[in-house]
């Protein structure tokens, strides 16, 4: 018998040892979690975080799609939200809505109810809790503008309610304690005509298939943009266009979403992903962020490191248009705005702190001698990875762009 599950709490809800959680996500790829839990109601999951030992670890899921489950799984409990927490109640122009409740189906049920200004959430994937937690956007508009506040459980199962501008949100971003549960969300829109938000809809559904690979395994966007810039353009003035590793593609139609071709790992999504961020800031000296989460355990074990990523000079990182890379790129101690390793931490500035372990967090995921990325313009066109990136489910991706 899993051990975690016999120190835990009784609970109304279901708790699932080892579950597949990895193959449950839009990318279809990661280890199990050690157990998941899908509560009740909202009285159920406040009971079980009040008597859950502190020690055990939680991690929060919605629906799998703009994030990554690393091959070694995840440890501790897994919360992931069902219908008890997907309700959608309408009032005038104010949408109250539940953290589970779907992106695209808000948008739906908005629409219904003559109520605009929320058609973008049909481009996001996802659940409301996950769009809460990045502050999502899509196609000119982010949660934040339309977000009236948010309710959350803490660690201990006590409930907050908190106004949007209290969130702390920007791009991508929110200060929120990320041990918080999100569970309910008001949102405000605006009395319109229902043919025109339907019209409204229709050129977002159709701006997303002719831009993004709708139909393919993959999680969304995978970095975040820069300042001023794409993060796609850069990708793609990178030559990163078709590139692959293992099971792992960069879409040729979209080259900011990662496809899983059908036998990827999370290994081969991951490390596919730090060959892209190599690459760009080889060619544009700009260090893409992540914007798919990627949580779990690797099935493998790293060496340490002193200068993670980009890799030192001299590392072989694979092999590129039939000749081998030699290297990525400068220690990390070099990139420009970077203090020398020697400098005491109090005397660097803490954004540069944080980069700096944001990059060696991400290096340390990736295997050692990780499979040669190779583009996909050398590969038959009758080959199985040719033929498998427009095969999958099909999966309502994020923001337009090429």
């Amino acid at each position: 018998m899993n051990p975690l599950i016999t120190q835990l709490p009784p609970a109304r809800g279901r708790l699932t040892a080892d579950p597949p959680i990895g193959k449950q996500t839009w990318f279809g790829v990661g280890g199990p979690a050690e157990v998941l839990f899908r509560p009740a109601d909202l009285a159920d999951l406040g009971e079980f975080l009040a008597a859950l030992p502190p020690r055990i670890p939680v991690t929060v899921i919605g629906v799998g799609s703009n994030l990554l489950v690393r091959d070694g799984g995840i440890p501790g409990v897994v919360i992931r939200l069902g219908r008890g927490f997907a309700a959608i109640e309408i009032e005038r122009d104010e949408v109250r809505v539940g953290a589970a409740a779907l992106d695209r189906i808000v948008a739906f049920a908005a629409a219904d109810a003559g109520v605009g200004g929320l058609e973008f959430l049909s481009g996001i994937p996802g659940s409301i809790g996950g769009s809460l937690r990045m502050n999502a956007g899509a196609y000119g508009r982010e949660i934040k503008d339309v977000l009236v506040s948010a309710t959350a459980l803490d660690r201990r199962g006590g409930s907050h309610t908190v106004d949007s501008k209290m969130l702390g949100l920007s791009y991508r971003h929110s200060e929120v304690d990320p041990t918080w549960v999100f569970v309910e969300a008001r949102l405000r829109g605006a009395p319109g005509d229902r043919a025109a938000i339907g019209c409204r809809l229709n050129e977002i559904r159709a701006a997303r298939e002719a831009t993004q690979p709708v139909r393919a395994r993959t999680g969304g966007s995978t970095f975040k943009n820069p300042p001023g810039d794409s993060a796609w353009r850069l990708i793609d003035a990178a030559d990163c266009r078709g590139l692959v590793r293992g099971g792992a593609m960069v879409s040729r139609q979209h080259t900011n979403f990662l496809i899983n071709t059908g036998t990827a790992t999370a290994a081969d999504l991951e490390g596919l992903g730090e060959e892209v961020r190599g690459r760009v800031y080889d060619t544009s000296g700009v260090v893409l962020e992540w914007e798919i989460e990627r949580i779990g355990r690797s099935s493998f074990e790293m060496e340490d490191m002193d200068s993670s990523f980009p890799p030192k000079r001299g590392a072989v990182w694979g092999k590129s248009c039939g000749r081998e890379r030699e290297e990525i790129g400068p220690p990390i101690s070099s990139w420009p705005g970077m203090a020398p390793a020697s400098t005491p931490s109090s005397a660097r500035n803490k954004d540069v702190d944080a980069r700096i372990k944001s990059a060696r967090d991400d290096f340390r995921s990736i295997p050692l001698n990780p499979k040669p990325a190779i583009l996909a313009e050398k590969i038959s066109p009758d080959s199985p990875a040719r033929k498998r990136e427009s095969s999958g489910r099909s999966a309502i991706q994020n923001e337009g762009g090429r």
